[in-house]
């Protein structure tokens, strides 16, 4: 049985720093912000979709779902983090070695999601 060459990974992202992935040609993820000592892309894409409709949309009117590829074998050296339940999982990179993570991406960061706020009920006249 051959072993998976990548791993997919999803991350919610705001509008902000999908431009950011925008400008690096869907390639790369940029610098974490100092309060971010953590990149945690999310193995699975319901909890991504969670998070950019419960946080991304309510914080700045949109978010966004993307899925990307990375080296399995590089990705092995990031143990998974289960953050709570039996499906929230992160792999959790240190932004310190987000530029090394990001040379191991393979292909091209892309958008699989888009969510904006839902227009409320028009109460009956």
């Amino acid at each position: 049985m051959s072993q998976a060459k990548t791993v997919t990974l999803w991350r919610p992202n705001g509008p902000e720093e999908l431009a950011l992935v925008e400008a690096s040609g869907w390639r790369a993820w940029p610098p974490c912000l100092p309060e971010q000592p953590i990149f945690y892309p999310v193995l699975n894409e319901g909890y991504a979709i969670r998070i950019a409709r419960a946080w991304n949309v309510p914080a700045s009117g949109v978010g966004y779902v993307t899925r990307f590829e990375v080296d399995a074998a590089f990705a092995a050296r990031y143990p998974v983090q289960q953050a709570s339940g039996r499906t929230i999982l992160e792999l959790w990179v240190p932004a310190e070695e987000l530029d090394e993570f990001n040379r191991h991406i393979v292909g091209r960061i892309e958008v699989v999601h888009e969510f904006r706020p839902q227009p409320h009920a028009q109460a009956s006249q």
